[in-house]
């Protein structure tokens, strides 16, 4: 482990399973400090599995829809700079429905966590964002793209997706002065529960592109959305 690592340290969430485990691997990997969160750190054999490997990996258990949780845990950890907060956790709500089926309560529930949730992780850790000018990432999704929906339906998780974008859009205008990045992500069509086994790629290397766009990220990258491969999704 070289000297310039030691000192980095990351949030990330949804580290459990499938992207977020495969990135909490990645920078365990390349020696950086995870704090990982999970709703239930006890049934998370894989992430536990990594904590007998790594001493630089501590788990946390987090609700992400439960903000005092959220600014307990903030609390917490206050003494940490961030070199990098990676918001994870998602939820992909009803598959299979069309028009005139949407499911309202399972709408507010896909947006409490894609959505309001990223933003609100952003306002309980800002200062330790701020402390090391750090990154805020999201992953999002290019569903969440207005130009490239050109098949419809999908009103769910779209617009969770789209209006995570939104929140990532401001926060880029708001923090960037500050030396804060702020940066939504798509990971590509990854085999995970949430992507199915149809999908393109595997978690790891979503993660290995993920981590190699975020390590290349400046300041003037703020507010930019892109995929795992550093290209351009357009809103």
């Amino acid at each position: 482990m070289t000297m310039a690592n030691v000192s980095k340290h990351m949030l990330i969430t949804g580290a459990n399973r499938g992207i977020g485990l495969a990135l909490t691997q990645r920078y365990l990997d390349a020696g950086w400090h995870v704090d990982a969160c999970c709703r239930q750190p006890f049934e998370a054999t894989e992430l536990n599995s990594l904590a007998t490997k790594y001493d630089s990996l501590s788990i946390h258990a987090l609700d992400v829809t439960d903000h005092a949780a959220v600014d307990a845990l903030a609390q917490s950890l206050s003494d940490k700079q961030y070199n990098l907060i990676l918001n994870n956790a998602g939820y992909y709500g009803p598959k299979g429905y069309g028009f005139g089926h949407t499911d309202m309560d399972e709408w507010r529930k896909v947006l409490e966590i894609n959505t309001i949730s990223p933003l609100k992780i952003a306002e309980a850790f800002y200062h330790h964002l701020l402390a090391a000018k750090g990154t805020f990432a999201a992953i999002s999704s290019k569903v969440g793209s207005m130009a490239e929906n050109t098949s419809g339906g999908g009103y769910i998780y779209r617009s969770s997706k789209a209006a995570l974008n939104s929140v990532v859009k401001s926060l880029s205008n708001d923090l960037s002065p500050q030396g804060i990045i702020a940066i939504a992500l798509h990971p590509g069509w990854v085999q995970t529960e949430m992507g199915g086994p149809n999908a393109l790629i595997s978690a790891e290397e979503s993660a290995n592109g993920l981590y190699s766009v975020l390590e290349s990220l400046e300041i003037k990258d703020s507010g930019r959305f892109l995929n795992y491969q550093g290209e351009e999704i357009p809103w």
